[in-house]
């Protein structure tokens, strides 16, 4: 059963996008009692809506010329999960890159050319998040959604990108 539920849609053109999806999720987890979750929820919203604002263009069915890009923010709590997607009218699917190729401990050592050039901001997110994925919406586009395990906040604590704990 859905206990809470809080949605918004934005525009990518605006210049407060990215500033008014963490207020939302912000408002949302202080009204839900989860400001534990603020910093990776506020992080991981970041990052799918900026790939959304710089990298989603339009299915052919739901350009209209002329007109904003959407970006549909939905944050909904169930007793033991915390769900973000982010939607926008681009069916194509999110560039992740090719499994983990580094180890993020490793990876804090490389030259940044060594790191992959696209799909950074998802291997936060699903560093920061406990399932991420994606899904083509009926009538186009898609919805870039990911999990926070509210049984793990107690131990796992915010911020933390190794969740087992390293």
């Amino acid at each position: 059963m859905v206990e809470r539920c809080r949605a918004l849609t934005l525009y990518a053109e605006a210049p407060d996008t990215g500033r008014a999806a963490r207020g939302m999720v912000r408002s949302a987890l202080e009204d839900w009692d989860l400001t534990a979750l603020e910093p990776d929820a506020c992080l991981a919203v970041s990052e799918l809506v900026g790939n959304a604002v710089h990298h989603a263009v339009p299915d052919a069915d739901l350009a209209v010329p002329g007109a904003p890009r959407r970006v549909d923010i939905r944050l909904t709590k169930w007793p033991k999960w915390l769900f973000l997607g982010v939607s926008d009218e681009d069916s194509t699917p999110p560039g992740t890159p090719m499994g983990d190729v580094f180890s993020p401990l490793l990876a804090g050592s490389l030259p940044e050319a060594v790191l992959p050039d696209n799909g950074r901001g998802l291997m936060i997110v699903q560093r920061l998040t406990d399932g991420l994925w994606w899904a083509p919406d009926e009538g186009g586009g898609k919805t870039v959604i990911c999990r926070f395990d509210l049984c793990e906040i107690a131990t796992r604590g915010p911020g933390t990108l190794d969740k087992a704990g390293t």
